[in-house]
């Protein structure tokens, strides 16, 4: 295997730890179908969106054909493929993988901000950030900001730094989309009407009532300006910033009954209670975690 190419040497050594792993092509692209799969008449691999019969043994169907079996990896049929490979590329949602793919420097500053820290690896432009856990996969979820997990694949650039930390709910509140556009005026859902924060819910919480009222007006504030769209993550971001000033308390801070009037707020411009409920918590729960 000395002779092999340093491609195939490193696909085997990732694959030996349970990574699954493809070949790159020049443009590190994966790959064109072969012609039993060129535009996908196979029906593709039976991990892919759409399952379906296909068994070709080529590293076909880019990110689907990834594997972790050295017999695949080293067959005749791949053997021509690691001569013209220039780069490899894992499958993360394969291995149990999130990679939060940051394409500027602009988006790193952001996950610098927002984003628990784990381990980073350098890129041409930006860096990946790597999650334990796997997720859909998104592109452009915001400026330079692409999810690569189930049904992607991540050029491996190198083991990276720092310890990996569990995914966390602000990089899955990225994806989630809102089940529906409003028309203007329109309410998707209505709730019944709940008691709003009163210092009777939050009788371990060090700050004052008018602070908790004055934050909590200003964030339903932002909230209900969202008229044409963007109010689902307006609550998330919302109940992450709301959340984050109980940090330090000793609680209970009553959240709960602040997160039900972020909710309120979200449903009253047209987000279904679903999606705001989803928002919310995870606004919510991302606070927590940021603090741990």
């Amino acid at each position: 295997m000395n002779t092999a190419p340093e491609s195939l040497r490193v696909a085997l050594a990732l694959a030996a730890t349970g990574v699954p792993v493809l070949p790159l092509r020049a443009g590190k692209v994966p790959f064109g179908n072969c012609r039993s799969c060129k535009g996908n008449t196979c029906g593709g691999r039976p991990n892919m969106k759409t399952a379906g019969p296909c068994r070709c043994p080529a590293p076909c169907h880019a990110w689907a054909a990834a594997t972790t079996d050295p017999h695949v990896l080293t067959s005749p049929v791949w053997a021509p493929v690691w001569l013209e490979a220039v780069a490899v590329a894992y499958h993360p949602g394969g291995a149990g993988l999130t990679v939060v793919d940051l394409d500027d420097a602009a988006a790193v500053a952001w996950a610098r901000e927002t984003l628990p820290a784990t381990r980073t690896v350098s890129t041409t432009r930006g860096e990946h950030w790597i999650y334990r856990g796997a997720m859909p996969s998104s592109n452009a979820v915001r400026p330079g900001v692409d999810i690569k997990s189930r049904m992607q694949y991540a050029r491996w650039l190198g083991p990276g730094v720092g310890r990996m930390a569990a995914l966390p709910a602000a990089v899955l509140a990225l994806v989630v989309k809102e089940d529906t556009t409003p028309a203007r005026g329109e309410v998707a859902s209505s709730l019944p009407a709940r008691a709003p924060w009163d210092r009777r819910v939050a009788t371990g919480c060090r700050h004052t009532e008018r602070y908790i009222r004055t934050g909590l007006e200003r964030g339903l504030t932002l909230v209900r300006a969202r008229t044409e769209s963007g109010a689902g993550s307006q609550a998330f971001g919302v109940a992450r910033f709301l959340a984050a000033q109980h940090t330090a308390c000793p609680g209970p801070c009553g959240l709960a009954a602040i997160g039900e009037e972020i909710v309120t707020a979200a449903v009253s411009v047209g987000v279904p209670e679903a999606y705001a409920r989803r928002a919310v918590a995870n606004g919510l729960e991302a606070a927590v975690e940021r603090a741990a």
